[in-house]
């Protein structure tokens, strides 16, 4: 695949996903797997239907808890350290291990950079499976993601998660919380790595956030511009602007964590580190 046809399999993937969002997409996956159960039931493998529908009926409780209006990432049960338990890997198994196969393609067709440095220090990007997949400098980790796990090479890696649905944005209260961590961690010099499944939606709407507290930014809109001249490829969707605007009107950042963030900066430029 030439990048032309690269570039455009991605316009075509994001505006797809920008458009129907993940309970319809994975709604229609749904729907598919559910006409395949009644294909093999009535016609072809009956042995074959059950989990068959069994999928099915998972993809449409994902696609429900997934709604806009229930936003219920928490039903997939991931950990504050970035595990799965054992229930809802045996519960959910057809969405998430569809989740990753489907990370791991698209990457295969796409092949875009995994992240990029936004500013010293600062990284926004996919999801990393391995150290190799990591930016230097033992970056601390914010995961964006709820539905794919934290791998155990990056146990040792400073780490934060704040779940959140594919296409999704973090709540208001989830941004200021992810950008008081961060601003612990550059106040103890250490790179920040943001990211979601491609570092395209929900770990930008974070990213934006953090630039604005660091000063980098005068507001989540220059930020945004900012990251898209590092990363052409990043696609906010308005729940992502919205949820924004709300943490800008009631930053509850004070005075003292703002000035601490700068401080950290400039000790972090002054040291080297990359």
């Amino acid at each position: 695949m030439s990048a032309v046809e690269k570039q455009g399999f991605l316009k075509e993937i994001l505006a797809l996903k920008l458009i129907m969002g993940i309970s319809v997409l994975i709604g229609l996956k749904a729907t598919a797997l559910f006409l395949t159960f009644v294909t093999f039931k009535n016609k072809i493998m009956p042995f074959l239907s059950i989990p068959i529908l069994y999928a099915s009926l998972i993809s449409y409780l994902v696609a429900l808890a997934s709604h806009p209006l229930i936003n219920l990432p928490v039903i997939l049960g991931k950990s504050s350290d970035g595990s799965f338990p054992l229930w809802s890997t045996l519960l959910f198994g057809p969405f998430l291990f569809f989740v990753r196969a489907f990370v791991f393609l698209r990457r295969m067709k796409i092949g875009e950079p995994l992240f990029n440095e936004i500013s010293d220090g600062l990284f926004v990007g996919g999801w990393p499976t391995s150290l190799e997949h990591l930016p230097p400098g033992d970056p601390a980790i914010i995961d964006c993601t709820c539905e794919l796990p934290r791998s155990s090479a990056l146990s040792n890696n400073a780490y934060l998660c704040i779940p959140t649905w594919d296409t999704r944005a973090p709540e208001p209260f989830q941004i200021e919380s992810a950008v008081r961590w961060a601003c612990k961690k550059r106040d103890l010099k250490k790179s920040v790595y943001i990211h979601c499944a491609y570092g395209h939606g929900r770990s930008v709407c974070v990213m934006c956030a953090l630039l604005v507290t660091l000063g980098l930014a005068e507001d989540w809109k220059a930020a945004e511009k900012m990251i898209r001249e590092k990363r052409p490829s990043i696609s906010m969707n308005n729940l992502h602007r919205k949820s924004l605007e709300e943490w800008s009107k009631n930053r509850i950042t004070p005075t003292w964590a703002r000035q601490s963030a700068l401080s950290s900066l400039k000790l972090y430029s002054t040291s080297g580190m990359h």
